[in-house]
């Protein structure tokens, strides 16, 4: 009896949450036969879809609350008005972007299915001994003492470094990655990996830093201004996800990682066997001798795009011993490429950027 009832209890609440975002009809639940819900006894990613959704239109009309509360208190009668149509127009943004972001997370669970998301971490899976992998990954190559510059409308600098970060019991490789603009850092992150025996890499979390320098400060120190974004495995029930599979599959969508509006990095496997010249589309914006250069048929290009910013979706490149060597924003076509890698001597011929 406890069970069925626990399984009742568990039908109620997903069917509420996904009558919310309408996906299920209202008083379903209550109906003769429709006490069973689709997908494995319930759409968990379309009922995590509607209860995000929920709060995230809550946290638009807190938000503005709290703006209406501040503007209450500026004495200048036009000057509150401005700010309560600054506070209102905010709030119209942030529901938009949460019905954006509704629809991005319905695309996912089109593709990824009803399932709860539940990864195995077990580390008997996973290398230990990070000297010594079982199975390379040579498309995502991790060493320690490993570096990659990029070059673009930023310079990006990635170094493996000789370091080992213990997360829910696997060992994993931190790689430093940080983002300097006019010669100022505006991010640095520290980037945790563990590599499966299968030769699989997982994306374990992050600490993500973000600066800001600001006019008049002397001397213009980057100062912090958040820590957006990052997470760790087993922490607040954050769960890892696959950096770069072993042996990638045309069409694959997978989670790069897993903290629910926070971090939600998605990507799909668009082409294995890229080479400059056979696909307009994937040649776009991309640098006829780079990709000559790192591709003969053999390179990885992968779509990358997440629920939390809709129209940020960016085309990655990756070349076999070597890793990702191009990055462009598809909307603006902003270009970060490889300009330079201590590992592997086809880096000493890498063209400038355009």
């Amino acid at each position: 009896m406890r069970e069925e009832w626990v399984r009742v209890v568990r039908r109620t609440i997903v069917a509420a949450a996904l009558t919310a975002a309408g996906l299920w009809p209202a008083g379903a639940a209550a109906q003769e036969g429709a006490t069973e819900m689709p997908a494995d006894d319930g759409a968990y990613c379309s009922a995590t879809t509607a209860t995000v959704y929920d709060a995230c239109l809550d946290g638009a009309r807190a938000d503005y609350k709290l703006e209406v509360g501040k503007c209450l208190n500026v004495v200048l009668n036009q000057a509150r008005l401005n700010c309560l149509a600054d506070a209102q127009g905010a709030r119209d943004e942030a529901i938009a972007l949460c019905k954006a972001q509704r629809v991005v997370r319905h695309n996912v669970c089109a593709a990824l299915g009803e399932a709860r998301y539940e990864p195995n971490f077990d580390p008997a899976r996973f290398d230990q001994d990070l000297g010594n992998l079982t199975n390379p990954n040579p498309y995502f190559p991790l060493a320690t003492g490993y570096r990659w510059e990029f070059e673009g409308s930023e310079h990006v600098t990635v170094v493996v470094l000789d370091k080992v970060k213990l997360i829910a019991g696997n060992h994993c490789f931190v790689a430093n990655d940080r983002v300097i603009v006019d010669g100022i850092v505006v991010e640095d992150t520290d980037d945790w990996f563990a590599h499966a025996k299968s030769g699989d890499v997982w994306y374990a979390g992050e600490l993500s830093r973000d600066f800001e320098t600001f006019e008049g400060d002397v001397p213009p120190d980057p100062e912090l201004i958040t820590l957006e974004g990052s997470f760790k495995t087993r922490r607040d029930r954050a769960k890892p996800g696959i950096a770069f599979f072993r042996h990638p599959h045309k069409g694959k969508v997978y989670r790069q990682e897993y903290d629910l509006n926070n971090a939600e990095d998605m990507a799909e496997i668009i082409s294995t066997t890229y080479a400059f010249g056979d696909d307009p589309d994937l040649d776009r914006f991309v640098p006829q001798d780079l990709a000559e250069l790192l591709c003969a048929g053999d390179c990885i290009v992968v779509r990358e795009f997440t629920p939390l910013s809709p129209e940020d979706v960016e085309r990655k490149y990756y070349a076999p011993g070597i890793g990702n060597f191009l990055g462009i924003h598809l909307d603006t076509g902003e270009k970060v490429q490889l300009v330079g890698c201590n590992f592997d001597t086809r880096c000493d011929k890498l063209p400038s950027p355009e």
